[in-house]
């Protein structure tokens, strides 16, 4: 076991020191406390998922009991994610500077106050409100936790260890359908808010079972700090009975213990890989976020279903979702990122170019084929985490990482909003070619321009 010394100086003996600490934390077996750390971020990611979704589940309510049009709808459902482009940014940058896991209980606690307002909201504008500032707090909590879960596991498990946790997102949209198919009709839409004050549990266990993560110490210089949570780690790996085989310690470059600076996104190897990270963002989510949150909407005012009926076809999409999110989980490290994303992309444009050539004119043809587009491109989106966090160093990785979702949440704003003009002026047939088109965009952006980042150690991938 090695230590660190306090005051370690110079960028090569930080370096050093750093290369020896990933090569112990790259050996370490999944233990309990690793499992425990998935689940209780697994948790709150969960409720993020949920109040993402839960308003496509009351909206059906709202629109009759306030008199909204498509306009307000789409904007209410926009202003969610408008408030998630701001809180991905800001908290990313915050992560960097206070470390992973204060800024995780700050936006967990706005995200939770929020919830508390929306119980109140009186009409449209003060849910457009409430919901975007909820939004600053979700949009902050997924991209800081998806880098802390990312920098304490190695590469060969990397990607099924994340991707079991980040299955727990496309899950949290399946509670949301679920709630919204029980408790709408009997209890009305408040009470989907209700259970979204589950949240607040989890701050204890947050704060009092979770180390810092030792890659973001490490870059920060604080070596010791570092030591003493791998070196826990380390002893309950051995005390679980789980072997440690010798660290194989790589060079490190001296720039991963160097002062981070966002602007680095854009320079060197990190612009391609920023553009390119964003461009797969923004077409996943235009498609998945303006499909999932308005088709309980459209069941109910373009085929005239009745609500819980509505509810129920809006939850059959999450579900496809979630199965084929656990698929991605389970074997995206054997297939490779690239090639997942790039067969995904051009696979969900043909139920999507079906739909818009038989006009999409029935329920039942919107039921079958829009979850069949979803949940192939669910598998992209909720991996994308895993990928944007194996594309940036420590120093970067929660700001590189928030500043690619927050155009997931530019996007997912769009969306919604896209799908309400479009219904309005040219009808339901054209929402489907032209998610089309972005699912296609997708596709080639990936064949172009993405890298390969399977089964290799974070330290190696990004200097």
């Amino acid at each position: 076991m090695t230590t660190f010394a306090a005051g370690t100086g110079g960028g090569s003996a930080a370096a050093t020191a750093n290369a020896a600490l990933v090569a112990r934390l790259e050996r370490i077996p999944v233990t309990r406390r690793l499992l425990m750390i998935r689940v209780i971020i697994g948790s709150a990611t969960f409720f993020d998922a949920y109040t993402v979704l839960v308003i496509a589940f009351a909206m059906p309510k709202l629109v009759t009991e306030w008199n909204l049009t498509p306009a307000w709808v789409g904007a209410i459902l926009s202003a969610g994610y408008v408030g998630q482009f701001v809180g991905a940014i800001v908290f990313g940058w915050v992560a960097e500077r206070i470390g992973r896991m204060p800024t995780l209980l700050i936006t967990i606690v706005l995200f939770v106050a929020m919830d508390v307002a929306c119980l109140f909201a009186w009409g449209g504008m003060s849910m457009l409100v409430f919901r975007f500032f909820q939004g600053i707090g979700t949009g902050g909590e997924v991209p800081v936790a998806s880098a802390y879960i990312n920098e304490f596991v190695g590469a060969r498990k990397r990607g099924r260890f994340f991707l079991l946790y980040e299955a727990i997102f496309p899950v949290g949209l399946l509670f949301a359908g679920l709630a919204g198919y029980f408790l709408v009709p009997q209890f009305g839409w408040r009470a989907l808010f209700v259970v979204g004050l589950i949240p607040a549990l989890l701050m204890i266990p947050l704060r009092v079972l979770m180390p810092e993560s030792p890659r973001w110490l490490a870059s920060k210089g604080r070596l010791e700090k570092a030591d003493e949570v791998v070196s826990l780690l380390e002893r309950e790996a051995v005390k679980e009975g789980k072997p440690l085989p010798e660290p194989v310690v790589r060079p490190v470059d001296p720039r991963a213990t160097a002062t981070s600076d966002w602007r680095e996104l854009f320079r060197g190897l990190y612009l391609k890989r920023t553009l390119m990270i964003w461009a797969l963002w923004i077409t996943v989510y235009m498609v998945n976020n303006g499909l999932v949150t308005w088709l309980p909407t459209l069941y109910q005012q373009v085929f005239k279903l009745p609500l819980q009926t509505s509810l129920l076809y809006g939850w059959i999409t999450s579900a496809v979702g979630v199965v084929a999110s656990v698929l991605c989980a389970l074997y995206i490290d054997k297939v490779g990122r690239k090639r997942w994303y790039a067969i995904a992309f051009v696979a969900a444009t043909v139920p999507l170019v079906i739909l818009t050539a038989l006009g999409a004119t029935t329920a039942t043809q919107v039921v079958i084929l829009a979850p069949i587009a979803y949940a192939i491109l669910q598998t992209v989106a909720f991996s994308l985490y895993l990928y944007s966090a194996e594309l940036y160093p420590t120093r970067l990785r929660a700001v590189g990482t928030g500043f690619g979702s927050a155009w997931l949440r530019a996007a997912s704003s769009v969306g919604p909003l896209m799908v309400g003009f479009i219904v309005a002026d040219l009808g339901i047939r054209y929402v489907f070619a032209s998610f089309a088109v972005v699912a296609l965009i997708g596709g080639l952006v990936t064949m172009c321009f993405a890298i390969e980042t399977k089964g290799r150690v974070l330290e190696e991938l990004s200097p």
